[in-house]
């Protein structure tokens, strides 16, 4: 394996580590090399001028001004501490494999002994005409989140497009700070990509309830304007939609552009190991531009979430620094909104058996997913204990049975 000491090329500046993308997998990977006894050079560099930032909080807390939206993931003094060099508004563009070095937008070059990509995912792009109207935004950085906040202060009917965490979690500080909202999903129900129908269902209600309006099953004709700026959406069923102001919220490209151009293989994102290598000795990679073999789904798959670009950024430092372990978390994420927080432990089968524990008339509730007597994921609305559980339970392979998971008055910690 590849050391700290692997030669460097002489013909540009350099560092023996150099990550690409300062969020929280390229800051994971950075801490934990350094961390793990890494002692050459570490270069971390990133499109954004921040430091690396929390990233959730954008759609929540940010929007509704809450104090401690928005933190640094470390202090500026945790770089020096950790001579760790970080090289903001970085954008890098090409990587020479054979000359060992990475080309950025500004006409720098860096060099590097080995290299660790952790360019995360960039907001899809609306493909309709009038997605490039003034008032149609996404929501992904911090500058994304500051133009979010401007215009909604200012609106009175938002568009939300794509029922997804972003869409839904912007929902619900839109229509508190008392905007018309309508959110337009193409599927047959909310968040059908993460949750089982009960929980898509759930959250539809606690929203229609709120004053937002759903409107499931509908697809995007075109998106109006006057003067440049857009002033309804027009949907296929031909029903049209009076805003000011369009979120495009449907789903993230993973940033391949670079690890392909240079031949990396892909698969779903940039193809990794356990380990978080490449089909590249010297290259890993993290986070959500990233596929891995996932134990759990037991499958290759690639997870856009917090704590897997952490996991997995972390796996990747410490094997750059010689402890090699495998990447074997159990996935778990979280979305708030309004007063319902929803968390989510393991990959449910699509189709699969389920049970619910606890009560969705009063809001507490947790819905248990199997496949086969196998539990493989908990997704809970305001049952914070079920979920930690659930990460011990599917972490050490233990399943409840429906009935045992069922009954309220049985003690899950028994298994444990």
């Amino acid at each position: 394996m590849p050391t700290s000491s692997s030669p460097i090329p002489p013909t540009a500046d350099a560092f023996d580590l150099l990550v690409i993308g300062a969020s929280y997998a390229g800051l994971a990977i950075a801490a934990a090399a350094r961390e793990a006894g890494f002692a050459g050079t570490i270069g971390l560099a990133g499109d954004e001028a921040e430091l690396p930032y929390q990233r959730p909080p954008l759609s929540k807390g940010f929007l509704l001004g809450k104090a401690g939206a928005h933190l640094p993931l470390k202090a500026a003094s945790f770089f020096a501490e950790a001579d760790i060099a970080f090289l903001p508004r970085r954008h890098a563009v090409t990587l020479d494999r054979e000359a060992r070095q990475v080309h950025f937008a500004d006409g720098s070059v860096l060099g590097y002994g080995q290299l660790a990509l952790a360019t995360g995912a960039r907001a899809a792009a609306l493909r309709c005409e009038g997605a490039t109207l003034d008032g149609v935004l996404a929501l992904r950085s911090l500058d994304d989140a500051h133009s979010l906040n401007a215009r909604l202060s200012a609106a009175r009917a938002i568009v939300i497009i794509g029922g997804g965490f972003i869409g839904l979690e912007v929902a619900s500080a839109a229509v508190t700070l008392g905007k018309q909202v309508t959110v337009i999903e193409a599927g047959p129900r909310l968040i059908g990509h993460a949750v089982a129908p009960e929980i898509s269902a759930y959250l539809q209600g606690v929203h229609e309830r709120q004053g937002v309006a759903i409107r499931l099953d509908t697809r995007v004709a075109r998106i109006e304007g006057e003067g440049g700026k857009v002033t309804a959406v027009l949907c296929a069923d031909g029903s049209r939609l009076p805003c000011d102001l369009v979120l495009a919220a449907v789903g993230a490209v993973p940033n391949v552009e670079m690890a392909a151009a240079a031949g990396l293989a892909m698969e779903d994102g940039i193809a990794v190991d356990e380990y978080g290598r490449t089909s590249d000795p010297l290259i890993f990679a993290a986070g959500d531009c990233t596929s891995h073999p996932n134990v759990h789904a037991r499958r290759r798959l690639r997870l856009s979430s917090v704590q897997n670009a952490n996991d997995q950024g972390r796996i990747v430092g410490a094997t750059i620094a010689g402890r090699v372990e495998p990447h074997a978390a159990v996935p778990w994420f979280w979305s708030d909104q309004y007063d319902v927080k929803l968390q989510m432990v393991g990959l449910g089968v699509p189709g699969g058996p389920s049970v619910v524990r606890g009560s969705p008339a009063e809001g507490r509730f947790s819905l248990f997913r199997y496949d086969g007597p196998r539990l493989v994921a908990i997704e809970s609305i305001n049952r914070p204990a079920d979920h930690m559980m659930g990460r011990r339970l599917i972490a050490a392979g233990l399943s409840p049975t429906p009935e045992q998971a069922a009954d309220p008055a049985f003690d899950l910690r028994s298994l444990a």
